[in-house]
């Protein structure tokens, strides 16, 4: 027995089991449609091998086999479309009446060749015909629509590589479709023709879909925006910065600048005795010249292209959109390092580093521990804007790539490096975190590159970042960009940088690393 004899006897084999389901008026059961299954995963392999010598007959006539009648190539493949055809018609027909309780007409559709689309259309005239249950029925249908969605976009999010914490159930199953088999799915719950897309080219496809893109009740856009979305804040949250260690967080409402009343800190008198049947004096705040805040809108616009569809490129989903909302959080992270490296002036009209401020050493040098001691020394000494004295408890040191090992030995080192007396290290397990961090470097470049002390946020104010009412992650927008032949999309997120208080942040100006 060839090749093509083999495949047409498993064919034939398939052919039986669907007839089985037929005249039992039902679809295939479970251990059916396993060996369905099987055969067709044999089938296909036979047909590689067959078209494999093919080809090499093709170019050498002198081995190609003589010719069957009846097991011609075309016919098997012709027959084996039929079968699979039949099986589809037989799975999407018993699906349909199971879902909207037409169990007792499933035999007559089996029986008398109706088509997916006439029982849909029998399914529609049934609904009608029910009245209330209807609207029950629909929200039923919305409910699975909405658990398909779901699990498309997790399906879509690990095929590209990344991992949702919480996979929506029959994602799995879901994961190997591509773009073009999520369109053909989405497009034939929306009540197209199942058979009349799959013969569609993907560029027909296409088009199809950019006629739904702004409906918003259609699948298909909407699987990608919650792909999107997903990736964006997983792709957010994984990027490397450092700014969020030492940064407060904050929000605003709006985007009008906004006056920090909160710096009015001691801004009252002192708390006078009171004698007996004496009078309780008024006071005043006193008001000072206040930091503000306010926000700035950031953002990018991108498309997934037509040739991207085609080509089934899933990046376009996740990566693409990633790589915009890495670049919003190191934006800001540059911001916030720039801000203490331009040194530029603040709400009082001085630079954030200044003598009159306090926070300034005068003589440069990389961390050592004389120098960090000094620097933390400066910043207790510190009082507020009516010079009352205020309790500074530093937190942080931030200090550019190049020294990590050199404060490894300093804050881990029982004595003293280099003392010959066995000095007590005054350092030693003394409570900073270090933040390090290579855009100090990329600033810097062959300059002296400075080093910072930030205090405790609870001891004193420094440098701020505020989102719009809380929103941390970019937010992506569907929308239509004239001449643009793709679905396109918005990111964009909005903050603000501020100096809240020169007291909570000091200054090395540092050495050349």
């Amino acid at each position: 027995m060839n090749k093509k004899q083999l495949r047409q006897q498993k064919i034939a084999r398939q052919q039986e089991l669907l007839n089985a389901a037929k005249a039992a008026k039902r679809d295939l059961n479970e251990a059916e449609r396993a060996e369905y299954d099987a055969l067709q995963r044999e089938i296909e392999n036979l047909n590689t091998e067959i078209e494999a010598g093919e080809r090499q007959a093709a170019s050498d006539p002198a081995e190609a086999p003589a010719a069957t009648p009846g097991n011609a190539s075309e016919g098997g493949d012709a027959q084996q479309r039929a079968i699979e055809g039949e099986r589809t018609r037989i799975a999407d027909i018993t699906s349909l009446c199971r879902e909207f309780g037409m169990e007792d007409q499933f035999a007559g559709f089996i029986s008398n060749g109706s088509t997916v689309d006439q029982v849909r259309s029998a399914v529609i005239q049934h609904l009608r015909g029910t009245g209330a249950p209807l609207n029950q029925r629909a929200h039923v249908t919305n409910d699975e629509g909405d658990k398909f969605r779901r699990a498309a976009s997790d399906a879509l999010m690990m095929r590209s590589g990344l991992n949702p914490e919480h996979v929506e159930d029959g994602a799995r199953e879901l994961r190997s479709m591509s773009l073009r088999d999520f369109a053909i799915e989405c497009l034939s719950r929306e009540g197209h023709g199942t058979g009349e897309l799959i013969r569609m080219s993907s560029d027909d496809l296409y088009t199809e879909l950019l006629r739904t893109f702004y409906n918003p009740s259609a699948a298909f856009p909407a699987i990608m925006d919650s792909t999107i979305r997903k990736s964006i804040v997983e792709l957010y949250n994984m990027v490397p910065t450092t700014f969020q260690a030492w940064t407060q967080k904050g929000s605003l409402n709006d985007f009008k600048e906004t006056s920090d009343h909160e710096y009015v800190i001691g801004g009252v008198g002192e708390f006078l005795k009171v004698p007996e049947n004496g009078e309780i004096k008024a006071d005043l705040p006193r008001t000072e010249l206040l930091p503000t805040r306010k926000l700035e809108t950031y953002g990018k616009q991108f498309s997934m292209t037509r040739q991207a569809f085609i080509n089934d490129d899933i990046g376009f989903l996740t990566k693409v959109p990633g790589l915009y909302a890495t670049k919003a959080k190191q934006t800001i992270d540059k911001q916030c390092y720039r801000l203490l490296y331009d040194n530029g002036k603040i709400f009082d009209g001085k630079a954030l580093f200044h003598a009159d401020h306090n926070n300034l050493i005068k003589t440069g040098s990389k961390p050592t521990q004389v120098s960090i001691q000094e620097i933390i020394l400066q910043m207790q000494k510190q009082t507020d804007q009516f010079g009352e004295a205020i309790y500074i408890t530093p937190q942080y040191l931030i200090v550019p790539v190049g020294y990590e090992f050199d404060l490894a030995v300093i804050f881990n080192s029982a004595q003293v490096t280099g003392s010959s007396n066995n000095d007590y290290n005054p350092l030693h397990n003394y409570p900073l975190t270090v933040v390090q961090t290579p855009v100090l470097n990329a600033l810097a470049g062959t300059n002296a590159c400075p080093w910072f002390m930030v205090a405790n946020h609870l001891s004193a104010r420094g440098i701020q970042v505020d989102y719009l009412n809380g929103q941390e992650t970019p937010t992506v927008r569907r929308m239509e960009a004239p001449g643009v032949l793709g679905f396109t999309w918005d990111v964009y997120l909005d903050w603000g940088i501020s100096v809240r208080d020169f007291r909570g942040i000091a200054k090395n100006p540092g050495a050349v690393v």
